[in-house]
């Protein structure tokens, strides 16, 4: 399982971290989390006593708990207690600390904003459009990004009604749709274009979403007409799906001269583009932050 070893700021401190490769997610030192929270001089013996009080963090600590190499203090490699966001968040639920409050209000606001969303997926949409233009993407590109959004809807609830189980098929046929026409898997895809966790599908140039739309748009349309009931049928599926944007990406390739797949990503774009999205907040957003 390859691991890159990083450090991450947290506020003007900073946190030992790796990235699993395998899994896709960044894994932080949960010692040096609580120590920067709690400001405690003995961080260790605060986990102890933290879990001492929440019986239920305490139950589930072999679970968020992952014991991963990474570099001591002294300088030398041992194992150092780790956990992944959703771990990390957790845990910061169970530090009664005025560093760790701004992150459970976070936690609320967007658990409330999540409810919403489930109870009217409109506002899910809106607040989409919202964010791609707080970082910067285009309003063109914005339009292809949320008709993607509904094509691959579309594709999954065909996956579902055609007997595919969500996880580790929905991954597998993917892939074959991405090698189909992009020629790469999408962890392939995402280490060509030399992203990590960001999404793939955030990071495609207006060509290469609109050739993945029509790879899936096909795929669909294909998986309805033979009504595949196998992993294996649907595969079949997916590869012609995948091969009808090949041809349309061959083609366009021989006209322009130019690889539809490149290793562009969305902050290589917006620095060729002379954009700087991350300082493209409102100053009515920024009160808020504050």
């Amino acid at each position: 399982m390859a691991k890159t070893n990083s450090l991450k700021l947290f506020g003007d401190k900073l946190v030992r971290s790796v990235w699993d490769d395998e899994k896709e997610e960044w894994f932080f030192s949960i010692v040096d989390v609580v120590e920067i929270l709690t400001d405690s001089t003995d961080p260790k013996q605060y986990i102890k006593k933290m879990r001492m009080r929440d019986t239920e963090l305490n139950f589930n600590w072999g679970t968020i708990c992952t014991p991963l190499q990474m570099i001591g203090r002294d300088g030398k490699r041992r194992e150092i207690q780790s956990a992944d966001t959703k771990g990390i968040l957790r845990i910061i639920q169970s530090i009664p600390s005025k560093k760790a409050e701004p992150f459970k209000q976070w936690l609320a606001q967007v658990g409330a904003e999540r409810i919403e969303q489930m109870q009217d997926p409109e506002l899910s949409i809106k607040q989409a459009l919202i964010d791609y233009k707080r970082l910067g993407y285009s309003d063109k590109w914005i339009n292809q990004r949320l008709k993607s959004i509904e094509i691959r809807k579309d594709l999954m609830d065909q996956w579902k009604a055609h007997n595919i189980s969500e996880g580790v098929h929905y991954a597998t046929l993917t892939d074959i749709i991405y090698r189909a026409w992009a020629g790469k898997s999408a962890k392939e895809y995402k280490e060509f274009k030399g992203l990590t966790k960001e999404n793939l599908r955030d990071n495609m140039t207006n060509e290469e979403l609109i050739l993945n739309m029509l790879a899936e748009l096909s795929t669909t349309s294909i998986t309805k007409a033979k009504n595949p009931q196998t992993l294996a049928e649907n595969a079949k599926c997916a590869q012609e799906g995948g091969n009808v944007a090949a041809v349309a990406r061959k083609e366009l390739e021989s006209k322009t001269g130019k690889s539809v797949v490149t290793p562009l990503n969305a902050s290589t774009f917006f620095t060729l583009e002379g954009k700087q999205p991350e300082k493209q907040i409102t100053d009515e957003e920024k009160d808020k932050k504050d």
